[in-house]
């Protein structure tokens, strides 16, 4: 699996009206105390981000979370991004320093903690707003 390309994909078209689609999203896979903290985190997760309801993913993964259809996806567990060097700008956001992706400008993945979290913004989203509303549970679950 390529860390830098993230499958988001709406599946199955024929559900019935009412119902909500999965979401494709490959999840991660971490252990020990990452994959402790990861499932910890999904317990904490808004439900709804920047008016877009946590949708369920495909497959169902404790390291996954997505709202709207795809708008927003968040992987727990992820490796360190190859193209973050010790150098690497970072942002602080409510306490929780974020390294912006250069090549992928709507790639955004936790630094200094237990385990990465990688957030993908869709460009129709202001990444400071979402990247606030994930503050509060990381800091409270991943340290």
């Amino acid at each position: 699996m390529k860390r830098g390309w993230l499958i988001v994909a709406a599946v199955s078209t024929g559900l019935a009206a009412g119902c909500a689609q999965a979401v494709s999203l490959d999840p991660p896979a971490p252990e020990g105390a990452a994959a402790t903290a990861c499932q910890a985190l999904s317990k904490k997760l808004p439900a709804t981000i920047e008016g877009l309801a946590r949708t369920e993913t495909d497959p169902v993964s404790p390291y996954t979370a997505v709202w709207g259809p795809g708008e927003i996806a968040l992987r727990c567990g992820v490796g360190r991004p190859a193209s973050m060097e010790p150098t690497a700008e970072v942002s602080d956001v409510n306490g929780v320093g974020w390294f912006a992706d250069p090549a992928r400008p709507t790639l955004f993945t936790t630094v200094n903690r237990e385990a990465y979290i990688e957030v993908t913004i869709s460009a129709n989203h202001q990444p400071g707003s979402v990247l606030v509303d994930l503050a509060d549970p990381i800091k409270a679950t991943i340290p």
